[in-house]
């Protein structure tokens, strides 16, 4: 079966984060659209997904009208304060096939600020 770029590039990039990842730390999973953006936290021992948060959200949609970056920041906010009530703070950051830029960086950005560490 023959693989598109992007299919490959994420492949790439998830394998890589989690051979190299301490297995005392959980894996933030990064997903956007054109218009809304969500992520995971997922422990990859056990196969679960511990939290997630996402734009899509009934509080999250109901806010006043924001740009794309600011939702980002919204969501990583969320993200950071169900994590710290379930005492998570070390993940590493699994970008999938997303560069480090824009709405991704803000939303890694925001996280560190809410005390995450990766």
């Amino acid at each position: 079966m023959k693989l598109n770029t992007s299919i490959r590039k994420r492949f790439r990039v998830s394998n890589k984060v989690k051979k190299v990842a301490p297995k005392d730390r959980f894996r933030l999973s990064i997903s956007r659209s054109s218009k809304n953006i969500s992520a995971q936290i997922i422990d990859d021992t056990k196969k679960v997904t511990l939290l997630s948060a996402s734009s899509i959200e009934k509080d999250l949609k109901s806010a006043d009208k924001v740009n794309k970056t600011e939702l980002s920041k919204l969501v990583a906010q969320k993200l950071a304060k169900k994590a710290q009530e379930k005492n998570i703070t070390k993940i590493y950051f699994d970008r999938g096939s997303y560069k480090y830029h824009g709405r991704i960086k803000v939303f890694a950005e925001t996280l560190r600020e809410n005390g995450m560490e990766f």
